[in-house]
């Protein structure tokens, strides 16, 4: 998975069917600080999710990019967006949030972009009749300068697990995001499931998933998250098809990750 994705209105209604289930306290105020939608949600941009918080599904609010609890600030360095299926359960930062902190990211679809004589072509990848929820795990950093009962006290971060695209015909990039399907919400946010079991379940929902999804070219507007001056390159005319370009193109091969 390369480093953009899409949230629509209907994906923020995704989240609150996941959360509301438990209970409509569990909704919270997240809304408050969120919009309707954001078709270019790029690196550090915050990202709503659905989590498991004192056993009870809640939204959250949380930054993309991985952020080490021993990190002296929140942030800074290249954001750590994705974490590979391969290490997730043994690399060192991912291994607890992996095993504790899993989460479900609603998403319209993301983007992957393509090397071609004249540029970069994004294509904008999606099911057609449905929302993704993206596999993802959340970091926990401490503000220390923040008393220990300050609520403001923890911030969150998260990745979004990518394994190997090649057995998916047609993919664009050669890494794609763990996928999930409703009847394994439940087994991905609970705490009953192993390592071995929680990856074997990632590995039979994202193909499921992958077994419905399409693509198409996209403007190369979305290549910039801003316009000019800071304003936002966001709305929905991103995901819009243009017309399927004709020269040859050569699949972009970049690392989604350092680990």
């Amino acid at each position: 998975m390369c480093g953009r994705f899409a949230i629509d209105d209907d994906a923020n209604d995704m989240l609150t069917e996941i959360v509301e289930q438990h209970g409509i306290g569990a909704i919270k105020d997240w809304q408050k600080y969120w919009p309707n939608f954001n078709y270019n949600i790029a690196p550090t941009d915050p990202v709503p999710v659905a989590r498991m918080h004192e056993g009870q599904r809640e939204a959250a609010l949380v930054r993309w990019g991985m952020v080490a609890a021993s990190s002296p600030v929140f942030g800074g360095g290249k954001p750590l967006i994705n974490a590979r299926i391969e290490t997730v359960a043994t690399n060192g930062l991912f291994r607890k949030p992996f095993a504790e902190r899993r989460c479900i990211v609603p998403a319209l679809g993301y983007y992957e972009w393509q090397i071609r004589e004249d540029g970069k072509q994004p294509f904008f990848i999606r099911q057609p009749d449905e929302h993704l929820a993206l596999a993802g795990i959340l970091g926990a950093w401490p503000d220390r300068s923040k008393a220990d009962d300050d609520p403001e006290k923890w911030k969150l971060s998260m990745s979004i697990i990518t394994m190997d695209s090649h057995a998916v015909p047609g993919e664009v990039h050669d890494r794609m995001p763990g996928m999930l399907t409703p009847d394994s919400y439940d087994d991905w946010l609970g705490d009953h499931l192993g390592t071995s079991e929680l990856l074997d379940l990632l590995k039979q929902t994202t193909t499921q998933v992958a077994d419905q999804i399409d693509y198409y070219p996209v403007s190369r507007s979305v290549n910039k998250v801003q316009i000019t001056k800071g304003v936002p390159n966001n709305g929905p005319e991103l995901v819009d098809p243009v017309a399927w370009p004709t020269e040859p193109s050569q699949p972009e091969q970049t690392a989604d990750t350092l680990f």
